[in-house]
């Protein structure tokens, strides 16, 4: 079995003051929370979001998987919209000690290049500071952190970093090289 070298950088912001937002893209484009957990539509999103770059923890999750996952306080996804059209997600999940960690964060690949991402990714955040708002029960953020890999996105880095997110930690694992799923065979051009 082949491997490869993946970097894994994990950044954070600890005050809502950190956050350096965006601007916000041209044309139609919305992000609106999706409130009614739906395993169908979040393994979409994971699946059209990932597929080209090697998201593949999720894919064997059970239909009741996602939604005891989905159903759990403080679990949010907020959806970016480009004329009507699903163009990208971030999921937001809430942890002990007052911290929401970004578990996911992308935009389809029809959609990347457009400066959606920037608008989304500083939505999705100022989202995981307000997240208590949202939630009874919830602790007020402290802080907000998120990883990437050397398989995402090329700008991902960039992005979160504009974003004012700050690195904490770097890992280089060795883990078995797989193609890229796709959200379904032969789904991306050569």
């Amino acid at each position: 079995m082949t491997t490869i070298a993946v970097t894994t950088w994990s950044l954070e912001q600890t005050a809502p003051t950190d956050l350096l937002p965006a601007a916000a893209p041209e044309g139609d484009v919305r992000i609106v929370r999706s409130e009614v957990p739906s395993p169908e539509f979040s393994r979409f999103l994971y699946a059209s979001v990932g597929g080209d770059i090697r998201w593949t923890d999720r894919l064997a999750w059970s239909y009741t998987r996602w939604l005891e996952h989905l159903q759990r306080p403080g679990v949010e996804t907020w959806v970016a919209y480009d004329r009507g059209t699903p163009a990208g997600y971030v999921e937001l999940e809430a942890q002990d000690d007052a911290v929401v960690e970004i578990v996911y964060f992308g935009l389809l690949p029809a959609f990347r290049g457009r400066r959606i991402g920037g608008h989304l990714l500083s939505y999705g955040t100022a989202r995981a500071w307000d997240l208590a708002d949202r939630w009874a029960g919830l602790t007020p953020t402290k802080r907000v952190w998120l990883h990437t890999c050397s398989k995402d996105g090329e700008h991902a880095m960039d992005n979160y970093q504009r974003r004012g997110f700050k690195l904490f930690d770097t890992k280089v694992e060795e883990e078995p090289e797989a193609p890229a799923p796709g959200p379904w065979p032969g789904a991306f051009p050569v």
